[in-house]
């Protein structure tokens, strides 16, 4: 009976400090919130051009708890992926469920303006700056590949994606990279680009847990086959890590 006992305590001691053990791992690596996850969806599903699963993204997004203006900072961001015809028809699908919406009585806020820019800097240096800033490494010496090669996309990365685009406040940048993987995942055959961002993803806040949840919200919205490819990048990101 004795030794009964002391099984049953030492079970419950265990079960405890587990328990203890996992609920701290879950506050340190928190899974992605319903307001993240409907960013990933509706950012791949406007750059694949499947506007029926965008509609419905649209709905869940702005029940979340989603801004338009942040869910239109999103569209918006991802044309410098993948192209203005599917940021515009994104924004049309987004016009139509807010007029949809509010012909049923639903009000949903617009959120904050990006705030003015108060940045005296060429645009070029900003633009350097926050993508030195993203990615932990400063940019040196000669420019080389694409850089060297096209010199004047190199100026337009700067101080139009990186500067124009980033530095907008509506979107933190960990959001703006979960947009940025999504769409770069969406769109397939840009691989060494997936790979910078999602290894930038990790630079930003963003947890290895976090990452893998999106690969899973990937492959339900999109597609298996992306999902293995987004899958593999990482697992070679997180080699190169250690």
């Amino acid at each position: 009976m004795k030794k009964q006992k002391y099984i049953i305590a030492l079970l419950l001691t265990l079960f405890c400090f587990y328990s203890v053990l996992y609920a701290s791992q879950n506050r340190e690596n928190p899974p992605l919130n319903n307001k993240k996850r409907c960013l990933i969806t509706i950012a791949a599903t406007a750059a694949k051009g499947d506007l029926s699963t965008l509609k419905d993204a649209l709905h869940k997004g702005l029940d979340a708890g989603l801004t338009s203006n942040q869910i239109k900072e999103s569209i918006i961001q991802l044309y410098a992926y993948a192209g203005f015809p599917r940021s515009i028809r994104g924004l049309q699908t987004l016009m139509a469920v807010l007029e949809e919406r509010k012909a049923k009585g639903i009000n949903d806020p617009t959120g904050p303006e990006a705030s003015p820019i108060q940045n005296d800097q060429p645009k070029y240096d900003r633009g350097k700056a926050i993508l030195e800033q993203l990615t932990g490494a400063a940019e040196k010496g000669p420019k080389t590949g694409y850089a060297a090669f096209a010199p004047t996309i190199e100026l337009f990365l700067k101080e139009h994606l990186f500067a124009d685009i980033f530095e907008r406040d509506i979107l933190t940048y960990a959001e703006r990279e979960l947009v940025t993987v999504s769409v770069l995942t969406s769109i397939g055959g840009v691989e060494p680009m997936l790979k910078s961002h999602l290894a930038i993803c990790l630079n930003v806040g963003l947890s290895e847990e976090q990452l893998q949840q999106f690969i899973i919200i990937i492959k339900s919205t999109v597609g298996k086959k992306e999902a293995i490819v987004a899958q593999k990048i990482f697992d070679e990101v997180l080699a190169n890590r250690k």
